[in-house]
């Protein structure tokens, strides 16, 4: 399976430590042009920087053909490019975890996975322990709502 990339699941799962996962569950990710430089700004983690710089085989730098659609305006430019991308390579996932990027995508009937679903279907196949990712990732600046958080524990006790 491939799917298309936003930046905050590859900046986090970087982070805690976990991108490797990524290949472990999908065969090819899709990064838009413009979600691998803000994956290389200054104000962008040293780690995440660095891996950013030199990316794996499975990571592979795309920028979308077509003009962005201008109803996706009001969202930040990786968005945008990353919706635009999976829409026009048909890849059905997205990767992605802000939540304006999310409906926006899921109008235009994309299936959207964010950071802690990746870890949850990772730790679903034994590939990690879910808990202990989920500790390492709330030691980020990640946001997750207390209730969502419940949730995913809950499913994986």
């Amino acid at each position: 399976m491939i799917v298309v990339a936003d930046t905050s699941p590859l900046n986090y799962l970087v982070l805690i430590a976990e991108i490797e996962l990524l290949p472990a569950l999908y065969d090819k990710v899709l990064i838009p042009q413009e979600v691998h430089r803000e994956l290389q700004q200054l104000q962008t983690p040293p780690t995440v920087r660095i891996w950013a710089g030199s990316l794996p085989a499975w990571c592979e730098v795309r920028s979308a053909a077509s003009i962005i659609d201008p109803a996706l305006s009001d969202l930040d430019p990786g968005e945008r490019e990353a919706i635009q991308l999976a829409l026009e390579t048909g890849v059905d996932t997205l990767l992605m975890d802000e939540i304006s990027g999310r409906r926006e995508a899921l109008r235009r009937r994309l299936h959207v996975t964010g950071t802690v679903a990746v870890l949850e279907k990772a730790a679903q196949r034994g590939l990690i322990d879910f808990r202990g990712a989920l500790q390492r990732l709330g030691k980020t600046n990640f946001r997750l709502s207390a209730t969502i958080h419940d949730e995913f524990l809950k499913r994986n006790s």
